[in-house]
Formats: structure tokens, sequence, C-alpha cells
């Protein structure tokens, strides 16, 4: 079995960029409706479709509100990726800090209001 997230949002463009320039993503598939996304090294998937278009049924037709959802990237090193985004100017919504839990990650958001949690897992603190 395989998932991809899908979000319904007219900013098909913006999220392209967002994905492809600040966090390195490559597409799998685009149409004028429809974007699909990969990880670098094709780990995982992401979609968007344009909300409201003929050719989907109405399950797929209202666009995504904004809240209530957020994605978690796993990376080696957080900290480098932490200094990359912050070199490309990409704005910060939760600064590089560590969890008692074991992880260390920052967050960012991106154009549709997605939360976007980068983190780096490390065993709990003793």
């Amino acid at each position: 079995m395989k998932m991809n997230a899908g979000i319904i949002t007219p900013k098909l463009a913006e999220t392209k960029k967002f994905y492809t320039e600040t966090l390195g993503f490559g597409v799998t598939f685009e149409n004028e409706f429809y974007l699909l996304m990969h990880t670098p090294g094709h780990a995982a998937e992401i979609s968007f479709l344009l909300p409201k278009h003929p050719s989907q049924q109405p399950l797929f037709q209202p666009a995504f509100g904004g809240q209530g959802v957020y994605l978690t990237i796993e990376v080696d090193e957080v900290d480098k990726m932490y200094k990359e985004l912050k070199s490309k100017g990409v704005t910060i919504r939760i600064e590089l800090r560590n969890e008692p839990w074991g992880d260390r990650h920052f967050a960012i958001e991106d154009p549709n209001g997605i939360g976007i949690d980068i983190v780096t897992y490390a065993p709990p603190a003793q």
C-alpha cells in the first residue's frame, strides 16, 4: 500500500514554486488542474488539486480552509536544513528547538497555510 496526501487549493503555481525552490521537491506529474510532487529521493509524494474543477466529483471540489493540517519532514541534519532555509529568507514559524521527547525541529508554513515541521528524531534525553 502507498499513500499520498492531497490538498485542494487555487494556489498551484505558488505551491509548486515553494516546494521546488524551498524544499527541493520534484514534480512527478502536473497538468492544468493537478500537481503531484515528490520529496528529494522520491520517498514520499504530495498532491495539489484545483478546487471546483469540472473533472472532479463533489467530494474533491471544496478548497482547503487553511487550518488543521500539518506535514512532517524528517531530515538527517535539521540544523543544516534550518541554516539553509534561513539563508533563503524563508520565514521560520517555530524556531529550532529540542523537545524532551527527543525531537529537534523547527517549522515553516507553505502558501496554503499548512505548517511544515522539519525534524531530526533522537532518543529522549535521560
